[in-house]
């Protein structure tokens, strides 16, 4: 998945109406929401915003007539293929009307220019793995969790051996799973379920 580091901003003016588009990476509709109350202006003609979090995503034209600038901002953000990200482009009218083209344009123009200069940042899904392993066994797990570039969680001791609670891209998860196997001679014990992918 590729995202934004970080926040990033955009002015252009477009017939004396001034158009500002600020762009922040965003897990939850929750931090769009605060995103959006955190940089909207109230003294601006229109704070117009669109956001996807993967299959979800949200847009508004703010008083601007019906797909004007929302759904073009959403338009900006997929076209430039980043996920994870909201964008606001906030309006002060100049007096110029810009029409439903010329506003389609001013408003997924900054909102693309905004994003083509935050940079990209390349997130790969996590998920959780839970493992029991015998104490006569734990000597050969360790090279096995640095070899897959495994992030341990916790390691905690119980009367039978080491419980590990572990850390892995989803798309190794199960060559890991395989290693730990074969290191142990299948003595290795899986908790049962993951936790859901979790994006760092």
């Amino acid at each position: 998945m590729l995202t934004i580091p970080g926040r990033a901003e955009y002015e252009e003016e477009v017939k004396k109406s001034r158009f500002l588009a600020r762009a922040a990476r965003v897990e939850s509709a929750e931090e769009a929401s605060s995103f959006l109350h955190e940089v909207r202006d109230t003294d601006a003609t229109h704070n117009c915003w669109a956001w996807r979090i993967g299959d979800q995503y949200r847009f508004s034209d703010d008083g601007e007539p019906g797909g004007t600038a929302g759904r073009p901002i959403l338009g900006a953000i997929d076209g430039q293929q980043v996920d994870h990200v909201m964008v606001v482009v906030t309006r002060w009218f100049g007096g110029i009307k810009l029409g439903a083209g010329g506003l389609v344009r001013a408003y997924g123009g900054t909102a693309a220019e905004c994003l083509r200069r935050a940079g990209r940042l390349e997130v790969r899904p996590k998920i959780h793995v839970g493992v029991a392993v015998p104490f006569d066994q734990i000597g050969a797990v360790y090279p096995v969790i640095e070899r897959h570039q495994v992030r341990k969680l916790s390691e905690s001791y119980t009367d039978g051996g080491v419980s590990l609670e572990l850390e892995v891209e989803e798309a190794g998860e199960e060559g890991l799973r395989q290693a730990l196997r074969d290191a142990t001679r299948g003595r290795v014990v899986f908790a049962q379920g993951a936790d859901p992918p979790s994006r760092s």
